[in-house]
């Protein structure tokens, strides 16, 4: 499904991964394990096209997304879902909002469909009925959550997970990493 070979990011003398080559099968979990520093996060963003490789390529398909336009690349991040190490949720929009923005910007779904596309999503992470509150009314767990929901709800071919569980108790990264266990 993506393959990457001979992939590199430099941030001027800074090399942020050295030379590597990955092949992630299809409906295959992969993880990518390293020390602190050692290009885990930069490897899931240049695998999922959001910073381009100083060298290499990452094959999606049969397009490479090194080269591809930028248009081109946005429509194939429709089949791609991100949960980021620090969740991301936008702090001006509520749980609700922060789900249905990839719906919104990447379909033309009636709203009806969205509503009732995000209610399903946040039952699937035990979130029903929390569609009005903001990320900072939400526990770090509870972040995590919505931001795995928002993550799903394109119901993509691939979610990249960078470090699912980090900052969380036991039992609130025990409950992510079921999430991850059950949609794979």
């Amino acid at each position: 499904m993506i393959r990457g070979e001979n992939l590199s990011k430099r941030y001027g003398d800074t090399v942020a991964l050295a030379a590597t080559d990955i092949h992630i099968k299809s409906a295959a979990t992969t993880a990518i394990m390293g020390g602190s520093g050692s290009g885990k996060t930069t490897m899931l963003r240049l695998l999922s096209g959001l910073i381009k490789p100083t060298t290499g390529h990452i094959w999606y398909g049969d397009e490479d997304l090194s080269t591809i336009s930028d248009k081109r690349l946005y429509a194939l991040r429709e089949s791609m879902g991100m949960l980021f190490q620090y969740s991301a949720l936008l702090n001006s929009l509520n749980v609700y909002d922060n789900i249905a923005f990839p719906l919104h910007e990447h379909t033309d779904l009636d709203e009806s469909v969205i509503r009732t596309m995000v209610s399903m999503k946040l039952e699937q992470v035990g979130l029903r009925g929390f569609e009005h509150l903001m990320p900072s009314e939400l526990s770090g767990g509870m972040a995590k959550r919505v931001a795995f929901a928002r993550a799903i709800a394109m119901d993509p071919k691939i979610v990249f997970f960078d470090d699912p569980t980090s900052g969380l108790d036991p039992i609130s990264a025990g409950v992510i990493t079921t999430l991850i266990r059950d949609t794979s």
